[in-house]
This record gives C-alpha cells, sequence and structure tokens, in this order.
C-alpha cells in the first residue's frame, strides 16, 4: 500500500489551527500508512507554545506518524533553557528571542510565567522562572527534534539547504535559517525540497523546492501537504489541490 507523507508549515503555537489540521490529515489517510512531518518553529508568536508541543509529545507517546524537524525558533527556547545569555548569530543584531516580534515572551507566558517588564533586561531571572516552569521533557523534546527527514525523492527541512554542500553534509544553521541562496535558486537540487521558514501567501511548488509557510505565526492560515505517488497537492479544508510546479516563479529572499 502507498504510504502518504504529510507535511505540516510553521505552527508558532496555534494550537487550535493544528488540531484542525492534524483532523483534515485523519481523515484524508482514511486509515492509510502515512507519515506526518512537522516542519518546525512549532513555538513562538501566538498564544499556546505549551499546548502545541504538549500535543505534539502526546501523540508521539501514543504511537502517532509523526517526525518533528527542528525550527530556528524551537531552537531558540532549548538554548534559552542552557544559556539565556546566548546570542545566535543569525539573527538580526538588533532582535533577540524576547523581542516583540520574535514571539519568546508569549511562548514564556504560555507556561504561566509572568514575565516582568523589559524580560530582556532581566534574563537571568526569567531564567529562573523558565526553569521552574518550562517541563524537562519539553526541554528534552526540543533537543532531540530532527534537522530533516528524507526519502528517496524529497528532503524535509525547516528552512532550506546550501546547494554548495551536499544534502548529506549541511550545516545546522543554514538549515533552519537559510535564505539568501536557496529561495533564489532556480536550478534542481539533488531532490525534491520541502520546507517552510519564509512567510508565503500561499503554498507554492516553485519546481525545485515547495513552500508551505502560509503565515500562521502572523495569524495567517496554516497548511499543509499531502504526497501520494508523487503528486503533491495542498490538503485545504475542501480536499486536496494539486500543485502545478512553477519554476518561473522566483522567491526573493526576505
Amino acid at each position: 500500500m502507498n504510504n502518504l507523507i504529510y507535511a505540516i508549515g510553521d505552527i508558532h503555537g496555534d494550537l487550535t489551527q493544528l488540531i484542525g489540521i492534524l483532523n483534515r490529515i485523519e481523515m484524508d489517510a482514511s486509515g492509510a500508512d502515512h507519515t506526518v512531518v512537522f516542519i518546525g518553529d512549532l513555538i513562538d508568536r501566538r498564544e499556546d507554545s505549551k499546548g502545541v508541543i504538549d500535543h505534539i509529545m502526546n501523540g508521539q507517546n501514543a504511537g502517532k506518524p509523526w517526525v518533528v524537524l527542528k525550527g530556528n525558533h524551537d531552537r531558540y527556547l532549548q538554548w534559552f533553557l542552557e544559556d539565556p545569555h546566548r546570542i545566535d548569530t543569525r539573527l538580526r543584531s538588533d532582535y533577540y528571542w524576547m523581542h516583540p516580534r520574535m514571539g519568546g515572551s508569549e511562548t514564556l507566558e504560555s507556561y504561566g510565567i509572568e514575565l516582568p517588564e523589559n524580560p530582556n533586561d532581566h534574563l537571568d531571572a526569567v531564567f529562573e522562572l523558565a526553569k521552574k516552569h518550562v517541563p524537562d521533557s519539553h526541554y528534552k523534546f526540543l533537543k532531540s527534534q530532527r534537522l530533516y527527514y528524507e526519502t528517496d525523492d524529497y528532503f524535509f527541512v525547516h528552512a532550506g539547504v546550501n546547494n554548495k554542500r551536499p544534502l548529506h553534509d549541511q550545516v545546522e544553521d543554514d538549515l533552519l535559517w537559510i535564505r539568501p541562496g536557496f529561495l533564489d535558486q532556480t536550478e534542481p537540487f539533488e531532490k525534491l525540497i520541502i520546507h517552510g521558514h519564509t512567510v508565503i501567501d500561499e503554498v507554492t511548488h516553485y519546481g525545485n523546492r515547495v513552500n508551505i509557510d502560509t503565515g500562521a505565526a502572523w495569524g495567517k492560515t496554516l497548511s499543509a501537504i499531502v504526497i501520494d505517488q508523487g503528486v503533491i497537492s495542498n490538503l485545504t479544508a475542501s480536499g486536496r489541490v494539486e500543485l502545478i510546479p512553477r519554476p518561473d516563479l522566483i522567491e526573493t529572499a526576505a
């Protein structure tokens, strides 16, 4: 029997949309063998990052065929729980995890933490609160997330790949962060890349890659695709809509 593969875009703490997408997948799969790949960025910006992690962990513990990839936002919380002063050098110099646009504060608040005003000025105090309120099982879950998942024909990753390196020899920062040199790449990769990280208006097949991040971080739609015998479709509320490759489209790096 054909093993269906589903991939879910960047969730960013939107538990309500996640549950809706998972229900949609269960209905579409109709009991067939399948794998669900979470493309990373489970947390930050929306209101229930803790609930998202709990839901995914509970599903995996119950034997759901779920593969969870690491996004740059997932790594923020992991790193913060290890060293609150650690700096992600790929982040803009004027940004930090608890910057109003990054979502770290919303994530910590989802764990019931009452943050001080200007939490980045009180990192050690916030760190102590986080160690108290964020379960160690959540930290271990974030730390153990995979950087990619691949089949014979497809390579699933959060941000993308560096085409100057073989797929088996990628650098973690590129897998979690890359935009320039990937989004504007028109030549084929070793495999078709399925990714998120960069928000677009609708799921798009660019010929050599498929971007499935449609902006749940900002209150827009959470998207998912299904791969069935080589056919890639957007899994909408009305059913499958086959994605037509558009190699003529070039997405500019943000």
